[in-house]
């Protein structure tokens, strides 16, 4: 498919730049970073790769302020000046090559793995007391760690958090822009959803309440860096990590809806957001494959609600799915389309999919392969071939 002449290749205003295409690389969890969780001379080598010949937007991997935010092995943070530091140095880059920056912040809440917070002496915390599945609690029980309550202190401390590290992205590291991750039923997503928020005080029990901590936070990230430096990730239907999707008693659409209308309500005041970046009801977190049932879902009515920029993620490279593509991206001036699995192998994916050149399939086995280049810095852009050389070289940090 040649989509040169679609909508996908056509400038566009985001925030306060303007993209030279709507193809977005939204996050894709490597890591790549060191134990330390500073980002390494191989997550440059890949930004590089990937924002050279492409003009539009890059959004790095899901980041924590600190270890109090929970994390997986070897994920990145920018907490301390190294960790910053190394982090500019992959904004520059992607400057330098004419595409710009977002980085995603994550509180990863009830979805940090007990046996690491126990081991580490990390806070294990949720909005409520509630465990993803009796698995997850049996963990815990086996690690004498108990998924404690946050209190209204903690809460608050967590938002000034977020603010922080949004603070230290924009106007240390130079992001163009910090997504606030709400989706995949990590913490803010947990305060959202009634199947992991039981609160009684003003964080629970009505929608306007579980949305009070994602609105604190974006309140006071807009306060500190501007609206138009922010987005944030929304994922409605999943069913990932205990979440409940088009199961939950409510359908989505209530909940999401109003969070929707809120934004949109800042956005009438002369606070809009830069983007919203929802995941489509097809995929359903870490499941590789399409969702026959969540498929069907009819995802337009956001567009009905937030009136700015929308990226729509989630499988639209597959053989199942690529001919909505040309259709989505053409039918909605203000959508861009976001990608992640296919840029792992496709550093040049811009090119290819402009010029209808074959796409390379990624390795999913080697996604998650930690402080390793195989499979990550390996794949050659179209008629070129894959290079290994750097596959027995550990990773080294930037700063």
């Amino acid at each position: 498919m040649v989509l040169s002449d679609s909508n996908l290749f056509k400038s566009i205003k985001v925030g306060n730049v303007t993209l030279q295409n709507r193809l977005v690389h939204v996050p894709t969890t490597r890591l790549r970073a060191t134990e330390d969780h500073v980002p390494t001379d191989s997550n440059l080598e890949y930004h590089d790769q990937r924002s050279k010949n492409n003009g539009g937007l890059i959004i790095y991997e899901a980041t924590g302020a600190n270890e109090n935010f929970g994390f997986y092995p070897n994920q990145p943070m920018i907490e301390n000046e190294r960790q910053v530091k190394s982090f500019k140095k992959i904004v520059d880059k992607i400057h330098e090559n004419g595409s710009y920056a977002s980085l995603q912040i994550v509180h990863v809440g009830r979805a940090f793995n007990p046996q690491l917070a126990k081991k580490l002496n990390l806070p294990f915390v949720g909005p409520s007391s509630i465990y993803i599945n009796e698995e997850n609690e049996n963990e815990s029980k086996k690690e004498n760690i108990q998924l404690k309550e946050l209190t209204k202190d903690e809460i608050k401390i967590i938002i000034k958090e977020f603010i922080n590290s949004t603070k230290k992205a924009i106007n240390e590291a130079g992001f163009d822009f910090v997504e606030i991750h709400g989706a995949h039923m990590f913490l803010i997503d947990q305060f959202l959803q009634t199947v992991s928020n039981q609160r009684t005080d003003e964080y629970g029990g009505s929608i306007e309440n579980r949305a009070r901590f994602l609105f604190e936070i974006i309140d006071g990230c807009i306060e500190a860096v501007g609206a138009d430096h922010l987005g944030v990730r929304l994922s409605p239907y999943t069913e990932f990590n205990g979440g409940l999707g088009i199961k939950s008693e409510i359908n989505p659409i209530v909940l999401w809806g109003y969070i929707l209308s809120e934004l949109q309500k800042r956005a009438n005041s002369g606070n809009e957001l830069a983007y919203i970046s929802l995941v489509e009801p097809r995929l359903q977190g870490d499941d590789w494959e399409i969702d026959e049932k969540t498929s069907k879902i009819n995802f337009e009515w956001p567009r009905y609600i937030w009136k700015g920029i929308i990226i729509r993620a989630g499988a639209f490279l597959d053989e199942k799915v690529i001919d909505k593509l040309e259709e989505s991206i053409n039918s909605d001036n203000k959508l861009l389309i976001g990608v992640s699995r296919p840029f792992t192998s496709n550093p040049d994916l811009v090119n290819r999919l402009k010029n209808g050149y074959p796409l390379t399939k990624y390795d999913r086995s080697k996604f998650y392969n930690i402080m390793q280049n195989d499979g990550y810095i390996t794949f050659g852009s179209y008629g070129e071939e894959d290079d290994h050389s750097k596959d027995d070289v550990v990773p080294k940090p930037l700063a």
